[in-house]
């Protein structure tokens, strides 16, 4: 009977990490807003920018926060916003409210990461299993962002009638999904933990001093900064060195995604076999090799190799990077949870991609992509056990 309530419990927890992955949308979705609104690379290259900045400014508050309000109730509040800014675009089309929706979008991901990986805490209580929980949260999540571009896809051919210019309406698509997840996990009872008080954001950032703390927390910076750069610039690789269409350049994300999930899922059952840090560096190694191909060559079936070998290869990262700082303090879950996220800002980096796309084209941004896995091959070799 135990096990069927944890089963309960476990489930909507998971179904949540599949509302984290539609800020991934940003990446098939930035080629549309594009055209629509006659961006360049560069300004194309600032909405993940706008979605991901708020990891930065509320990843602390709102790991404070949960110490009151609780861990659930702070996925539910994240899901309430996310739903308010996938309306927005039906009330009044344009880049501004556009903007907003990525700002709402971004601001509810943000409060959802914060808190849904501690409270898987709350449902798995084995310490052994916790990096593999957070694995299979990550499999869940891989599945939304593999699916991202079909919803794109869905609301301008099935909602838009074809018009590429209602790419928009796969908001309300989004919302629609989020609204379904919040009512199931509002409905399934979870233990509240212990209330903690006393934590200052100095206080949170004070953990920094600690060089482990440290370099993980950079980690997560660059490990979402690989992701989401690789995402965005995918599609850009194929439209710029092969002369893909938009549409049929959709294939690169979904090369992307579909080579993260298989990565994230074989991860999730090795990861309970071998040491999560020799796993590590035997994928980071292989994924810088793959992003400095991606930079130096120019053929077609080599860089959607390179694309899916980066998405396989960093497919894990974020969940070890994060369980060995959760391990590291445990005595700080949720403000580690909220620095760690903290660092999700990461995915910023996306700016200096499309940048460098346009100053360098796709050599520029792809070794923006192979720096930032540099950092994290370092840190793979010299985090603390």
């Amino acid at each position: 009977m135990e096990n069927k309530k944890n089963v309960g419990a476990i489930l909507p927890v998971l179904f949540a990490f599949f509302i984290m992955g539609f800020c991934d949308i940003v990446g098939i979705s930035s080629d549309y807003a594009a055209s629509a609104f006659g961006w360049s690379p560069t300004m194309a290259g600032l909405i993940p920018s706008v979605v991901f900045v708020w990891f930065f400014l509320l990843g602390i508050p709102f790991g404070l926060m949960m110490n009151r309000i609780g861990r659930k109730n702070t996925v539910l509040l994240s899901m309430a916003i996310t739903i308010v800014g996938m309306i927005l675009p039906l009330i009044h089309y344009n880049s501004a409210m556009t903007l907003a929706a990525y700002a709402f979008l971004g601001i509810g991901n943000a409060i959802l990461q914060v808190s849904l990986n501690p409270l898987l805490q709350n449902v798995i209580t084995s310490e052994r299993l916790l990096t593999s929980s957070l694995t299979a949260g990550q499999v869940v999540k891989a599945i939304s962002s593999f699916v991202g571009p079909f919803i794109v896809l869905a609301a301008v051919k099935w909602l838009g009638g074809g018009d590429e210019g209602k790419w928009y309406l796969c908001f309300p698509i989004m919302g629609a999904i989020t609204l379904v997840s919040g009512l199931w996990l509002l409905l399934t009872p979870i233990e509240r933990e212990m209330s903690q008080q006393g934590s200052k954001v100095s206080q949170t950032l004070a953990l920094l001093s600690d060089k482990t703390i440290l370099l993980l927390f950079f980690g997560i910076f660059f490990a979402v900064g690989t992701d989401v750069s690789t995402n965005f610039l995918s599609s850009k690789v194929m439209i710029s060195r092969f002369d893909y269409s938009k549409e049929a350049a959709g294939i690169a994300p979904q090369v992307y995604f579909v080579c993260r999930t298989i990565g994230a899922f074989i991860g999730m059952f090795l990861m309970t076999k071998l040491s999560e840090v020799r796993y590590f560096r035997l994928n980071i190694i292989a994924c810088l090799a793959f992003a400095v191909a991606l930079a130096l060559f120019s053929h077609e079936q080599l860089d959607f190799i390179c694309i899916g070998g980066i998405g396989f290869c960093c497919s894990c990262v974020f969940p070890i990077v994060y369980g060995m700082a959760l391990k590291h303090r445990p005595d700080k879950a949720n403000e580690i949870s909220g620095l760690m996220i903290m660092a999700v800002a990461g995915g910023t980096v996306s700016f200096l991609v499309g940048t460098a796309n346009e100053q360098a084209g796709i050599m520029g941004g792809a070794l923006v992509i192979a720096a930032q896995i540099a950092y994290l091959t370092y840190c793979a070799f010299f985090v603390k056990k």
